[in-house]
């Protein structure tokens, strides 16, 4: 089944679901007689409302990403969350729409009959999609014609697996190879061949056998594929797993880490960018004193602007002018530039405070609004900066596959950079943010960055 299509069936099914819900919900509440109501509302603008409602909540909550590999009780855990959380929003609505209407003899009980109704029809509809999916695997349809990338014991296992078990939606191929690896399974080619066995093959999936030697290696394959629309996977070693860096799924027992090619949907950059927008605005307006705040202690304190203005990289490798308050003397980078440190002396006293509570950054939501920048993601680095450490990091520019953000998953699990092994550190944690992009992570990141700028954790 193609992504397309699951996706499609999904919604069909989920639209089915929530107008039955509402369906029985409205005629026991309302037409029913069994409660008491001072006026009758209307039946058509609460339903088409309540069904974008769940549209949203459900594309935010991810349950329209392509998951051919998830599990049954991982789309049950995922599906009860979700309506979960928006019936608890939809209860506190309920309540105050009833106490202003003062419409007291419908009980609020009834919200969770609503509830129970939306978790069985949509856990019911999307198990009857998964089952027939499965089904379809298990004959051979729309299984992904899929190559495993490096010849050892594990991934040979993994074939075996696969071969075995055709409903996981695999396909296996062939075996490509990396260095001088002998072996007497089918092999289709070398590393250096891998376009063209992707082109001849109608390649899908690539899986990678990953070691800590071969690292280089396997940014070499993701420099290769980009673009050409093929899920990539990795077999991990242990220590990925236990050290909380990967995030992976199973075929039958054996770990995959999803390399996603598709990093957001539309659908998810464009609420990401509607929160950025939004957010943006709002901040901007409400922090207009503290500007004029700021300015006046800025020229108070030190001779030069109020703002700041630097070149830097964004998305793909894009120029452009980032907006910060002036936080050290001018002229401080003279000799050229440089990482700041804990005791930076080009710092001015102001600019030591509005580190401190990350206030400098502020200016950068106009960055946001002019979609040079979002609000999360990898902190945008020096034009001489991001040339320097792609060459000591070959990987380096993976990060810039995203927009740059105000904060991120590297800025609020690590500290300011000062040195290369803190680049290489963040990076860590850039890449994990990167292949696991969500509304909800993004969240996370924000509600975790409003706690560093209360606890003043900034440098």
């Amino acid at each position: 089944m193609s992504k397309r299509k699951q996706i499609l069936l999904l919604l069909i099914s989920d639209s089915i679901a929530i107008i039955l819900t509402y369906l029985i919900y409205f005629y026991i509440r309302i037409e029913s007689g069994w409660f008491m109501l001072i006026k009758s509302p209307s039946f058509l603008p609460p339903l088409i409302v309540i069904y974008f409602y769940w549209l949203i909540i459900f594309s935010i909550s991810g349950l329209y990403q392509y998951w051919f590999l998830r599990s049954r009780f991982d789309e049950l855990y995922s599906v009860f969350k979700s309506i979960t959380i928006g019936t608890f929003i939809l209860f506190f609505i309920i309540f105050l729409d009833d106490i202003i209407r003062d419409d007291r003899a419908v009980s609020r009980f009834l919200i969770f009959i609503y509830w129970g109704l939306l978790i069985f029809l949509i856990s019911s509809g999307r198990l009857l999609i998964r089952g027939m999916q499965r089904n379809l695997l298990r004959k051979g349809i729309g299984l992904r014609n899929t190559i495993i990338i490096g010849i050892n014991e594990k991934s040979i296992s993994l074939k075996k697996l696969i071969m075995k078990h055709p409903e996981q939606g695999f396909k296996f191929i062939g075996f490509v190879s990396m260095d001088d690896e002998t072996t007497d399974e089918p092999v289709l080619g070398s590393l250096s061949e891998l376009k063209n066995i992707i082109q001849e093959n109608n390649i899908q999936e690539i899986i990678v056998s990953s070691a800590p030697a071969k690292s280089e290696v396997m940014f070499e394959i993701i420099n290769r594929t980009t673009g050409l629309n093929i899920g990539l996977k990795i077999i991990p070693d242990i220590y990925d797993i236990i050290s909380g860096m990967a995030k992976s799924q199973q075929v039958r027992g054996l770990p995959l880490i999803d390399v996603m090619p598709e990093i957001m949907t539309f659908r998810i950059r464009l609420i990401k960018r509607i929160i950025d927008i939004v957010m943006s605005v709002t901040i901007l307006i409400l922090s207009i004193p503290l500007f004029i705040l700021t300015a006046v202690m800025i020229k108070l304190t030190s001779k030069g602007p109020v703002f700041y203005t630097q070149i830097r990289v964004g998305r793909n490798g894009k120029m452009f002018k980032i907006i910060k308050f002036r936080t050290m003397y001018v002229g401080s980078e003279s000799t050229g530039p440089r990482w700041a440190d804990k005791d930076d002396t080009r710092i001015t006293k102001i600019g030591r405070i509005l580190r401190r509570v990350r206030f400098d950054e502020f200016p950068q939501f106009i960055n946001v609004l002019k979609n040079d920048m979002s609000i999360v993601g990898p902190r945008p680095e020096r034009p001489f900066f991001v040339e320097n450490l792609n060459k000591e990091i070959p990987y380096y520019k993976r990060r810039l596959c995203v927009k740059p953000g105000i904060t991120g998953w590297a800025q609020i699990k690590h500290k300011y950079d000062s040195t290369l092994d803190d680049v290489r550190i963040k990076l860590q944690y850039d890449f994990y943010y990167i292949e696991n992009m969500s509304i909800s992570l993004d969240l996370k990141i924000m509600l975790n960055t409003i706690i560093v700028i209360l606890l003043m954790k900034g440098q």
